[in-house]
């Protein structure tokens, strides 16, 4: 079929055209990995304006690059957003949320090293999740700058959720979210008192023992929660703090987590140690002295403040 130079011309303006199209975007797009069609899918259910037509585009461009990309703008013509997808890389941040640590202080970084607004940052976790505590896994992000409040939140819970189910399917066998934060809760617990890895199942057994002789756990680290997360606990505090966090008060474990806490904490919380220990008292070692009566404890206490 010969085509007449007026056909030729016509489709020629119409490429034209489609790839001065403007593209709607944000300013960083995740891009994952996959084959140029299964791309083009995500991110047209992702709401992007794209088609089978871009994927063809993109046979001869190049191959998509997975990842960060930063598009420079929120809008592109579409032969400009094609050759980014091919070419550009965004700068990527680190941020370290580490176990134990508070999601209000952790937002309080994430505003401070991404140049986000705290607020909005605050606004979409709520909205995101009806967890006000404990939904994030503890580890170190790279997460890209010009990223938006609503992306960063969305990206992180996501994740979390995705690690958080996998863990809960290898112990129980399944994931329920009701079991499952109600784990994180007492793993928060353990999070914030034990010294190290290897004595967290001995503070949990604590943990069980003193709910199952009706006893209040009395544990300063339950008051290091949201913006005390590095507060000194005093007895004035104490007294004055009404909140479910003050176990000095309030009977058995806090319904909501203290804090973000690691996998192992989690673990201590499924599997306590198989103790009779009621007691502990940080030793001049830096871990603590456990004691299954008071004497004892009040013993371990004299050893350390003499």
């Amino acid at each position: 079929m010969k085509w007449s130079f007026e056909i030729v011309l016509i489709i020629i303006l119409s490429f034209m055209y489609y790839l001065n199209q403007p593209v709607r975007t944000q300013k960083v797009v995740f891009i994952p990995s996959g084959s140029i069609n299964q791309i083009i899918t995500q991110l047209r259910e992702r709401n992007y304006n794209v088609s089978k037509l871009d994927s063809l585009l993109l046979r001869l461009i190049g191959s998509p690059q997975s990842g960060w990309i930063d598009m420079g703008d929120n809008y592109s013509s579409r032969g400009d957003f094609l050759y980014k997808l091919t070419t550009a890389k965004a700068a990527l941040q680190k941020v370290t949320l580490i176990p134990g640590e508070t999601t209000y202080m952790f937002l309080n970084e994430l505003s401070q090293k991404l140049l986000l607004d705290r607020e909005k940052l605050e606004s979409e976790y709520l909205r995101q999740t009806n967890q006000l505590e404990g939904a994030l896994v503890p580890n170190t992000y790279k997460m890209p700058i010009g990223i938006t409040e609503r992306e960063l939140i969305r990206i992180l819970l996501y994740n979390s959720h995705n690690q958080m189910k996998d863990l809960s399917l290898k112990l129980f066998g399944t994931y329920n979210e009701k079991k499952w934060f109600h784990f994180v809760a007492i793993a928060s617990v353990i999070q914030k008192e034990s010294a190290n890895i290897e004595e967290m199942p001995l503070v949990s057994s604590v943990i069980y023992n003193r709910i199952k002789k009706g006893m209040k756990l009395q544990m300063d680290g339950t008051l290091n929660y949201g913006e005390y997360s590095h507060i000194k606990i005093t007895p004035k505090r104490i007294r004055e703090d009404d909140s479910i966090y003050n176990t000095y008060k309030n009977r058995g474990v806090p319904e909501i987590p203290v804090c973000n806490v690691s996998f192992d904490a989690i673990r201590a919380a499924v599997f306590p140690a198989n103790t009779d220990y009621l007691y502990f008292m940080k030793s001049k070692s830096g871990g603590h002295d456990f004691s299954c009566n008071y004497s004892t404890h009040l013993s371990n206490i004299k050893h350390v403040t003499k």
